[in-house]
């Protein structure tokens, strides 16, 4: 319920209880004293106005004096309008809370997880893999049509919807986004989403952007706004097209292995992060990969460590490479072996934001 209609509702309850106070003051100076009195008590009084009030009328108290009941008049008129008012109120507080829980409202406690902002059928696709993995989303979308959408086909366990405008930066904070792992920005047009991050980043400072532009040639002017990933849709297009016309088979797997593998056949590459209990931390790499090989058909081709500060890929290095616990491993699997791995080795996919 909006602060205006709160303030309303809770003047009128206070004014209603102020003259239902003062009708029943007069109500116990006209009946005491009276020959076979029943209302002689405030308590009396009181329960008289409930048992009115709530249209119950048990009859064991009432006015005996004329004035009384005149008065009693009073109390069996209003309170067809006050019952009628409590259960208005209790069926408008009801469904606003239903409504604010729809609308996202209530908030999340969603961490490490995508913050997605603008809804199309663009991010819908890429949610789709992201559910598929497991990874927890939360969409913010200005279009009241889209939250109906979105919940009645993905699980409220994965996906958390927010109805705001975009540049309210307050009602934002719904959907838990400083603790997310990255923001999705996806808007109409190149122009819009600079601009917009720009400002969103006076807000949110200290977290990982990342953006689909038109315009490939905009990477870097993206990259000092401060995303974190700037990602060419053209780009990406015609580097797949142009493989799949001089190495097709190359294309079909390289296709693969960047979505997630529906099918136990189906091969997917995969970025994990090495926690304290793995047993694969402290290993050098050259061992490493010939036991996830043998154990779980796993093939490592990569890590990624933190060096003065800065994320640094070192893709097949030599074996001389010490793994370490908050390094990441860049795994080539199948179903299978994501499975045999989160058994053995308790390994976590995707990127984390506490590192």
């Amino acid at each position: 319920m909006n602060q205006p209609v709160y303030r309303k509702t809770l003047i009128t309850i206070i004014i209603l209880l102020s003259a239902y106070s003062m009708l029943v003051y007069w109500m116990l100076l006209l009946e005491q004293g009276a020959q076979d009195a029943r209302i002689v008590t405030v308590q009396d009084g009181v329960w008289y106005a409930i048992a009115t009030l709530t249209t119950v009328g048990y009859g064991d108290v009432y006015p005996v004096t004329y004035e009384g009941r005149m008065l009693g008049f009073v109390f069996l008129l209003s309170s067809l309008g006050v019952y009628g008012f409590i259960i208005g109120q209790i069926a408008s507080i009801m469904s606003t809370l239903k409504e604010n829980k729809a609308l996202g409202l209530n908030g999340t406690s969603f961490s490490d997880h995508v913050v997605v902002i603008g809804w199309n059928e663009f991010s819908q696709s890429v949610m789709e893999h992201l559910t598929a993995a497991g990874k927890k989303v939360a969409v913010i979308t200005k279009d009241r049509m889209d939250i109906d959408i979105i919940r009645e086909y993905y699980s409220s366990d994965l996906v958390y919807t927010l109805y705001s405008d975009y540049n309210n930066f307050e009602l934002m904070e719904k959907a838990n986004i400083r603790n997310s792992s990255i923001i999705f920005v996806n808007l109409a047009d190149d122009t819009e989403k600079l601009v917009y991050i720009i400002n969103l980043k006076k807000h949110f400072d200290n977290l990982n952007y990342v953006v689909t532009l038109d315009n490939g040639n905009l990477k870097s002017t993206f990259h000092h706004a401060g995303v974190t990933y700037a990602i060419s849709k053209n780009e990406i297009s015609s580097k797949l097209l142009a493989s799949y016309i001089y190495e097709p088979d190359v294309a079909l797997f390289s296709e693969e292995i960047i979505a997630y593998a529906h099918d136990d056949d189906e091969y997917d590459m995969k970025q994990v992060v090495v926690r304290k209990d793995n047993p694969l931390a402290g290993m050098y790499y050259d061992k490493a990969f010939f036991d996830l090989k043998k154990e779980s058909n796993v093939v490592l081709i990569g890590i990624v460590k933190k060096v003065d500060g800065q994320r640094k890929m070192f893709k097949n290095p030599e074996g001389s490479m010490t793994i370490e616990q908050g390094d990441y491993l860049i795994l080539l699997m199948d179903r299978k072996g994501q499975q045999k791995l989160k058994r053995m080795f308790h390994i976590e996919e995707g990127l984390f934001r506490a590192e």
